[in-house]
């Protein structure tokens, strides 16, 4: 199986196989690589998905917690999608990769409004 699904007709997909698929913006562009999940530990729900974007071999990357709301899988392209420019990309919440960022306040609710997107805990599943 590939690492992002494409070849199993399956709706649920495994984390593993999540991490490592590329984001692209509405123009194809790329964007990053998803590079982990963040699951609400009560309602089980995945939160965020955590792209890195830009730098060249993991020097100067950023974490950037998308909601992951805002993703849409395309199987043309074998990633995820984001309605996204490169530059608006560089003004979102975004932190080092050896940070410990707490999404789960404050700093996900900043995320949430900057993407427009109804966080997750609001959402009806």
């Amino acid at each position: 199986m590939s690492a992002t699904g494409q070849d199993t007709p399956r709706r649920l997909i495994s984390a593993d196989k999540v991490e490592g698929t590329t984001v692209y913006n509405r123009a194809g562009e790329h964007l990053g690589t998803i590079e982990t999940l963040m699951i609400d530990k009560v309602s089980g729900r995945v939160a965020f998905a955590v792209m890195a974007f830009g730098g060249f071999l993991g020097i100067g990357e950023s974490q950037h917690p998308l909601p992951w709301s805002v993703l849409t899988y395309d199987t043309g392209l074998g990633g995820y999608v984001v309605d996204l420019t490169q530059d608006q990309l560089k003004g979102a919440p975004s932190y080092a990769p050896a940070e410990d960022m707490d999404l789960s306040d404050t700093q996900g609710r900043r995320v949430y409004d900057y993407y427009k997107a109804e966080p997750f805990w609001l959402d009806n599943p």
